[in-house]
């Protein structure tokens, strides 16, 4: 029986089992489409006694985040969260010339260089060698490594105690949360504050979000089960901020147990609001995988119907909750012609598992479909503005999560 990685608890209700898929970030050279790939089991659990949803441990993180396909820069409106985040930290947390402020997995330094710009001393930890090399380059001094207790002990006697500590939509990427935390606990100065922000598992359970569970994300949060890890270490929830982001996300504020920082009522609103949800017990989660069934039908039944009637059907964005859902639904590039990406890094590959052509998005002008599937749907609005030109022959962009619909 798996065990919790936080509590160490034995682990015995699924949440949702999305049977066995090929890391979804795994982009295939489309030179050797026939390569073998590996697939593990995709299987979400509960733990009843710390209350964290996880799924297996099944892969090394240096097979996933070596050599990463993720290039945060590329969305327009994440960029633009980062730099009002940057904003507001400053002027909040009275940072300056005299500060340190350390982002791990700070990517390609799309958060960090608003610090350097102004001046304050900054470090990014980024463990995928090809992605912080794009940091270093725009000028944001960045580390490539895996951040633990040891990595923030080395920070503290080469350099000092963090101000600041950053560290946005990684928790739920590390398999040694206890580690993780307890290094944070380590980096952080005695006044200092952490700033994580992770997606809102209440918010997946009530969107139906599945497709953002993927083996890259190895822990789905509420904030009662933050709570219990960062407690643990010795640090304590000062305040929480619900944000749009990726679907509807919390940016948690931490600071160590004995700070002189107040707790904001705003946490215990939170908790109150996720325990009435049953965040806190299996039952709340009844009723989830049926849910998740329904959505897969119906994009299958979509894509289906679309073929048979003659319509051409495209894909936007090659997005890790993408390949979820492709893969889950057995969607291959018989019902999805291709996928149109932005990034270049991605630009002729293949999918992982559907083995649906990734390409620059002038294709979609050239074929016109008769309609788009945005994969991303928590960058949507951003993308309506990006395909507002398919208007002029009457395509219409969708969404499969939490149902088909079409985007107006």
């Amino acid at each position: 029986m798996p065990v919790c990685r936080s509590c160490g608890a034995s682990i015995r209700h699924t949440v949702v089992d999305l049977g066995c898929q090929p890391l979804s970030n795994a982009y295939i050279d489309s030179v050797k489409p026939d390569e073998a790939e590996r697939v593990y089991p995709l299987h979400a659990r509960f733990c009843e006694q710390c209350f964290l949803v996880q799924v297996d441990d099944v892969v090394p993180p240096d097979r996933i985040f070596t050599d990463y396909a993720y290039f945060s820069s590329v969305s327009e409106s994440w960029v633009s969260h980062a730099s009002r985040f940057a904003d507001e930290a400053v002027r909040r947390l009275r940072l300056g010339g005299e500060s340190f402020v350390v982002e791990i997995a700070s990517n390609d330094g799309y958060l960090l260089s608003n610090f350097v710009a102004v001046g304050i001393p900054s470090l990014g930890i980024e463990p995928a060698a090809n992605v912080a090399a794009v940091a270093v380059e725009r000028g944001v001094p960045t580390e490539v490594r895996f951040f633990g207790p040891e990595v923030a002990a080395d920070l503290v006697r080469d350099r000092r105690h963090a101000d600041l500590i950053v560290a946005n939509n990684v928790l739920a990427h590390v398999p040694d949360l206890n580690g993780f935390v307890d290094g944070l606990a380590v980096l952080l100065g005695p006044c200092g504050t952490i700033s994580i922000e992770i997606p809102h598992l209440l918010q997946l359970i009530r969107g139906t979000q599945f497709d953002t569970i993927y083996h890259e994300h190895f822990s789905y949060f509420s904030l009662l089960a933050a709570n219990e890890v960062f407690r643990r270490h010795g640090l304590r929830i000062a305040d929480v901020e619900p944000l749009s982001t990726h679907g509807g996300s919390i940016r948690v504020s931490v600071v160590h147990e004995r700070s002189a920082r107040a707790t904001d009522s705003r946490v215990q609103a939170m908790f109150d609001e996720e325990r009435a949800a049953g965040l806190h017990r299996y039952e709340g989660f009844a009723g989830f995988a049926g849910r998740v069934e329904a959505c897969r039908d119906a994009l299958v039944d979509f894509l289906v119907t679309a073929r048979l009637e003659g319509r051409r059907v495209v894909g936007y964005g090659a997005a890790a909750k993408g390949n979820t859902l492709l893969n889950y639904a057995r969607v291959g590039p018989e019902l999805l012609e291709f996928v149109a990406d932005r990034s270049p890094h991605k630009q002729g590959r293949l999918l992982p598992g559907s083995h649906i052509p990734v390409v620059h998005p002038f294709q979609i002008e050239l074929v016109q479909p008769d309609e788009i599937l945005i994969l991303p749907w928590n960058l949507k609005d951003e993308i309506v503005d990006q395909l507002a030109y398919v208007r002029r022959w009457g395509g219409r962009l969708i969404v499969a999560v939490p149902s088909v619909e079409t985007v107006s």
